[in-house]
């Protein structure tokens, strides 16, 4: 047997079957733990996010590159890789993040790419920081294509937040206020790349716009940010 061959049986035994994002038998579709109709709803162009008009005390977001709308399957993916332990996930979910990183530096280069972090207590509970996870990812599918990339985790919590998950916009900027902040041994990093913000999802803009506050208290404005995901896209120009 073939050594290619080998690889793929040992896949099949060691990754999980099913597809993330629909649950059904995986095929090949060249992503790992998806079928190939759901790695296809990751694999379009990276699009600039519409936001809503900011609420009142939420600072400016950077422009937003994002690779889909957040639509099914999307948001199974996503959680499966954020809270089901699919770490299979991080691999292929970090080499498309790359494609919306490069839109989002816009030629800047060399780049830090600064995941959003999570709370300690969700860490504690995930057993992992799935958005540093995929940043590594990233950086390293943006070397092999030329690029200077690397990750820098400049962003910690200094007090504990909500659960974003079904607050309003204004709720969210409120819960999210003054809650990050750059790390000590950071911030004399962040002046030698230009940086590029990474996220999985974007909704209101709010976390975004705190980690951008924060940065900026630190002398280093975003030039861009880039999401797996969107609630609204602007379509392209040849739509």
């Amino acid at each position: 047997m073939r050594l290619k061959s080998w690889g793929l049986l040992l896949a099949d035994l060691l990754l999980p079957l099913e597809c993330a994002g629909c649950g059904e038998s995986r095929s090949r579709s060249g992503l790992a733990g998806l079928c190939t109709l759901c790695a296809l709803s990751l694999s379009g162009p990276p699009l600039p996010a519409r936001l809503p008009r900011p609420e009142a005390g939420l600072g400016p977001v950077p422009p937003v590159h994002a690779l889909a709308a957040y639509l099914d399957p999307v948001p199974e993916i996503i959680i499966a890789q954020k809270e089901h332990g699919r770490l299979d996930l991080a691999r292929p979910l970090g080499e498309e993040l790359a494609r919306a990183a490069e839109a989002a530096a816009a030629g800047a280069d060399p780049l830090w790419l600064v995941p959003v972090p999570s709370t300690r207590a969700a860490t504690l509970r995930r057993g992992q920081d799935p958005m540093l996870r995929m940043a590594r990812v990233a950086a390293r599918r943006l070397r092999e294509s030329g690029r200077s990339a690397a990750v820098l985790p400049a962003l910690t919590h200094r007090r504990k937040v909500a659960d974003q998950a079904g607050l309003g916009r204004r709720a969210r900027a409120e819960n999210l206020a003054g809650a990050l902040a750059v790390r000590g041994g950071s911030a004399r990093l962040l002046g030698e790349r230009a940086v590029v913000l990474l996220d999985d999802v974007v909704t209101s803009g709010a976390t975004l716009a705190e980690a951008a506050r924060a940065l900026s208290a630190a002398g280093s404005t975003p030039v861009g940010a880039a999401v797996l995901a969107a609630s609204r896209l602007r379509q392209s120009p040849s739509r």
